[in-house]
């Protein structure tokens, strides 16, 4: 394929405003233990816009975004045996770890302080073909639509590992505070654990969401919930936020904050932490991680919002999340046809 040009959404060095900028480019091609495949669907996250708004430092130039990646195998780099061509496979955020550190032997690769992500340090889904790591990418069950399993790969998986830090028991009552891409799948999870889901939004139609997906009380972010929680987890990039979950906390609850860059937390009363609350920051994600959520998935698929966009108007998907002006995920649809 030496010589082939294809579709791609640049942020390049200097880009008037961090936009994205459409561009044609060779296909790349994959080295030793890379895979490349033809893109089908990628998720639109927050995350990227952290990276447009230099929030987070693209780490090469030119930087093509995009980590919740499903394609079609259409070229295997020398080494690579796990995989054959034409099968359809998924690549999230973790790009790389060392693999020999204590955190990488302890199960905590997440914490690799060697790890590389997809679309920050290494060119992502928002193009029509990109190359990964074949021992950081995951076969696509069959039953799961590109498009539908797009938003799976980061938002799915952060929000099930969200869930985990927090401690959530079945039984228990959850606040989930902002209501979105994350927020939509990991109230699905929760009900499947058996807990009792409260769901704060300062958007009334995403408080609606949540109660069509099951939760059993909606409310502003500022309103007190009808029981003290037994754990919450916080996807708004906000400070203010994290203490107002922390607030709605009954004794021995923990807060898990789902985020990759947020602002400032504000003096937090010890009074508001003491009886043993905690607060836990959720950082990244573990390949364990995602194959238990894909087999979650593979065995009851979950109700995923897609909002389509073509990938010229990646641009206009970031706007209109910034803006919380969808339900459920933007997805960039690649499709053939």
């Amino acid at each position: 394929m030496n010589g082939t040009k294809m579709r791609a959404m640049i942020l390049s060095a200097g880009t008037q405003g961090n936009r994205l900028t459409p561009r044609e480019i060779l296909v790349p091609e994959p080295g030793v233990g890379l895979i490349r495949l033809r893109v089908q669907a990628c998720g639109v996250c927050r995350t990227d816009l952290h990276i447009l708004d230099g929030d987070l430092k693209a780490g090469k130039t030119d930087l093509i975004p995009g980590h919740q990646v499903v394609g079609r195998i259409d070229a295997l780099g020398p080494g690579v045996k796990d995989f054959r061509i034409g099968e359809t496979v998924g690549v999230t955020w973790l790009n790389h770890t060392c693999g020999a550190c204590g955190y990488c032997s302890e199960g905590a690769e997440n914490l690799c302080e060697q790890a590389a992500f997809t679309g920050l340090g290494a060119d992502g889904g928002y193009a029509e073909a990109m190359v990964a790591p074949a021992a950081f990418a995951f076969p696509i069950p069959a039953s799961l639509d590109p498009m539908q399993a797009a938003p799976l790969l980061c938002a799915g998986v952060i929000g099930y590992r969200s869930l985990k830090v927090c401690g959530i028991r079945p039984g228990g009552i959850l606040g989930l505070f902002g209501f979105g891409a994350s927020a939509h799948l990991a109230i699905q999870v929760a009900l499947r654990w058996g807990c009792r889901v409260y769901a704060f939004s300062r958007e009334a139609d995403h408080r609606a969401h949540a109660l069509a997906l099951g939760a059993e009380w909606s409310g502003p972010i500022e309103a007190p919930p009808p029981e003290p929680l037994h754990a919450a987890i916080t996807f708004a990039p906000s400070g203010q936020v994290v203490a107002q979950a922390l607030r709605r906390l009954r004794r021995g609850g923990t807060v898990a904050i789902n985020a990759v860059h947020m602002d400032d937390l504000p003096p937090i009363p010890f009074a508001e932490l003491y009886h043993e609350r905690g607060l836990r920051s959720v950082a990244n994600l573990t390949r364990a991680d995602v194959r238990e959520f894909l087999d979650l998935a593979a065995k009851q698929p979950f109700r995923v919002t897609v909002n389509p966009y073509p990938l010229e108007e990646a641009g206009l998907a970031l706007d209109r999340l910034r803006d919380s002006a969808f339900l459920g995920s933007a997805v960039l649809d690649l499709r053939e046809g």
